[in-house]
């Protein structure tokens, strides 16, 4: 695991670009009149068919009968099986059921069953004017090449205005980030809007407590964490990046903050969803992992180009789920070094806010939890059924799933 971190990178050239796929607004001013949508619904994509190492058709049929039988018994699956359930998100979900198993893994359909009427009374409040002229600035901005997002009064845009302002009238203390636009028009190209805002809420509420809030506090202690674990698995790049002046801030919170739905190719993104751990790690070493790459970004800003700039090749999903695999880190690594930056605090800043606790039920034998979209939407200790919280950010941080 250790020789993974080293200078080499797998070579990709054979690779076919499939960057037409990033959600970036800056790629196109708009979509051409007669563009067809690939497979993910991008106008104009090169998605239409699966890239290069795509499992084929009978496998995938395989993993979706091992999911639909999973998900139809989904607390006995999670208390019993967990192990498996681990295995088959980092092979990846089947994209037919990504709809089915992410409310799952987050625990958002509970949430949603202990409070039915909840969106749809928030859905018909009004908004704040403050935070509704705000969100509907950056309507346009959220994948505009998508099909569901391109027109101003199609159901994406609005279907995104209602999911966002049903979160600040949610938590008015908190209001609307700008980096909650990708989450949740990501969560809506697979969701309907209620399931949408439940995934949102856990995603802010439980796992990221302290990201999207007005101080940010959360990013900043996941960036001093983060800096100390590329200084311990790429010391290299880690003092290129000390020499250039680029610290942790400057390029981070593109990544975290957006959950990289604006930094990869979408297919990649959607893999990093289902398993989403020590993927910032895999992006700094592809981008400036060998000597050549460092000697040519002698400074700030070429270093900072090269960080956005990793050639789409070396992005695609399969090889880039391999890289993310392979680099050496362990839970108790991050536990550590989570401790040591929280020592370091003059105060350890409380993170807000947390729905109510909920009863959980009692589990036969203790699971260590893992890093699945229980990196994105799971990682606590015990099965997510009743969607826990935490009043304050702890060790079990969810910094291990974007590491």
């Amino acid at each position: 695991m250790a020789q993974a971190l080293g200078e080499d990178l797998v070579q990709t050239s054979e690779l076919q670009d499939d960057s037409s796929s990033l959600g970036s607004d800056s790629e196109l001013s708009g979509p051409g009149p007669y563009r067809q949508a690939d497979r993910y619904g991008f106008i104009g994509g090169s998605s239409a068919e699966p890239g290069p190492g795509h499992p084929p058709a009978d496998l995938i049929r395989q993993r979706e009968m091992k999911w639909v039988e999973m998900t139809s018994h989904w607390e006995k699956t999670m208390s019993r099986r967990y192990k498996k359930v681990k295995i088959q998100c980092r092979k990846g979900i089947p994209s037919a059921l990504r709809a089915r198993c992410w409310p799952l893994l987050c625990g958002a359909h509970v949430c949603q069953k202990n409070s039915p009427d909840t969106y749809k009374e928030l859905a018909k409040a009004p908004g704040d004017p403050h935070w509704m002229e705000t969100i509907s600035r950056d309507l346009h901005r959220q994948f505009p090449l998508h099909e569901m997002f391109v027109s101003p009064q199609g159901h994406g845009q609005q279907g995104l205005l209602q999911v966002l302002k049903a979160y600040t009238l949610h938590r008015p203390e908190q209001g609307y980030c700008q980096a909650q636009g990708p989450v949740a028009a990501v969560l809506l190209m697979h969701l309907p809007p209620e399931e949408a805002f439940w995934c949102l809420v856990q995603i802010c509420e439980v796992y990221l407590p302290g990201y999207y809030g007005p101080h940010m506090e959360a990013v900043q202690l996941d960036a001093e964490v983060f800096a100390a674990l590329l200084r311990r698995l790429l010391p290299r790049v880690h003092k290129h990046l000390q020499q250039v002046g680029v610290g942790p801030l400057l390029y981070l919170p593109e990544w975290f903050l957006c959950l990289f739905a604006r930094s990869l190719p979408f297919p990649t993104v959607l893999r990093v969803w289902d398993v989403l751990f020590r993927v910032g790690l895999t992006l700094v070493r592809l981008a400036l992992g060998t000597t050549e790459q460092r000697l040519a970004c002698p400074g700030l800003l070429e270093t900072l180009g090269a960080l956005r700039a990793i050639p789409p090749t070396q992005l695609q999903e399969e090889v880039f789920m391999s890289q993310v695999h392979s680099v050496a880190l362990s839970e108790r690594d991050l536990q550590r070094e989570i401790r040591a930056q929280l020592a370091q605090l003059p105060e350890v800043p409380r993170i807000v806010v947390q729905p109510p606790e909920e009863p959980r039920p009692p589990r036969r034998k203790p699971q260590t939890r893992g890093k699945t979209f229980h990196g994105l939407l799971t990682r606590s200790r015990g099965p997510p059924v009743e969607g826990p919280s935490r009043s304050h950010r702890s060790s079990t941080s969810f910094l291990d799933t974007r590491f």
